[in-house]
């Protein structure tokens, strides 16, 4: 059997329908949890069973250093201008391999920036200037 070596974390793909941003940085993709419900009936032996609840996905953040384009801000701002009712987007989280290949995708839906960080200036540094924006959804699948 051929030894498989995991991808790395480095180099990825982030798709936002309708957005050309071109790279990030960082893409910090945050889990998926699903509440347990204690439950137990009166003539049960005194033990709780343990049912499934309501799922969570966490928020995913994105950072990249700051460029002419304004799409990803103008995207945070409709949802200030208009709420994110008409603002919600599905995206794509793809990891890439060594050759920069398609190797791993994680669809999003219905995700919507939830909060903008601009760039911190310093004139004593020489870092690229980095921007931030987290984003809220809906939910993930992992479909290759």
């Amino acid at each position: 059997m051929a030894r498989q070596d995991p991808y790395r974390q480095f180099r990825f793909r982030v798709e936002i329908d309708g957005i050309s941003q071109a790279g990030f940085s960082e893409c910090t993709f945050a889990d998926t949890t699903t509440d347990p419900v204690e439950y137990r009936e009166g003539d049960e032996i005194p033990v709780f069973r343990k049912l499934s609840g309501l799922t969570k996905y966490g928020n995913i953040t994105l950072k990249w250093g700051i460029t002419d384009s304004m799409d990803l801000y103008n995207w945070r701002q409709q949802v200030i201008d208009a709420g994110a009712q008409d603002a919600r987007r599905n995206m794509s989280i793809i990891l890439l391999d060594e050759a920069g290949s398609d190797k791993a995708r994680w669809n999003i839906v219905r995700a919507w920036p939830s909060k903008y960080d601009p760039v911190d200036f310093s004139a004593k540094g020489n870092e690229v200037a980095i921007e931030t924006l987290e984003i809220v959804h809906e939910g993930f699948k992992r479909v290759s």
